[in-house]
């Protein structure tokens, strides 16, 4: 998604399948938490470079929600790169290949019991 050498900025438009179970009447949708965390607007590569900003270069949350800005054209309020910062010294950085696409249709089609 863009080019990784430079880091141009892109427009993601993200389409996934949803999928329906006759039995237990209940929708189910792709996994998606290997390119953003559920419910969240920005990709883990955006919350890894905003962290990464905080915490190797030093620099305060105002002014890394700036560079944000300026280098790379994806806004991110400050008192959320805070709420990501904060979050990764009480929980832990997020573990690579720690999601698997398409693990929660797997996961949920398990729950059905298909005759």
């Amino acid at each position: 998604m863009g080019n990784l050498d430079v880091w141009c900025p892109r427009d993601l438009l993200v389409t996934y399948s949803q999928h329906y179970c006759t039995q237990c009447r209940k929708y189910f949708s792709a996994d998606l938490s290997d390119l953003a965390p559920p419910g969240s607007q920005y990709t883990h590569r955006v919350i890894d470079l905003a962290v990464r900003i905080v915490v190797e270069d030093g620099l305060p949350y105002r002014p890394a929600s700036w560079h944000l800005w300026r280098d790379y054209r994806v806004f991110v309020p400050f008192a959320t790169i805070q709420n990501w910062v904060e979050a990764g010294g009480k929980k832990g950085a997020r573990a690579d290949g720690q999601y698997v696409s398409g693990a929660s249709i797997i996961a949920s089609a398990t729950l059905c019991r298909i005759d």
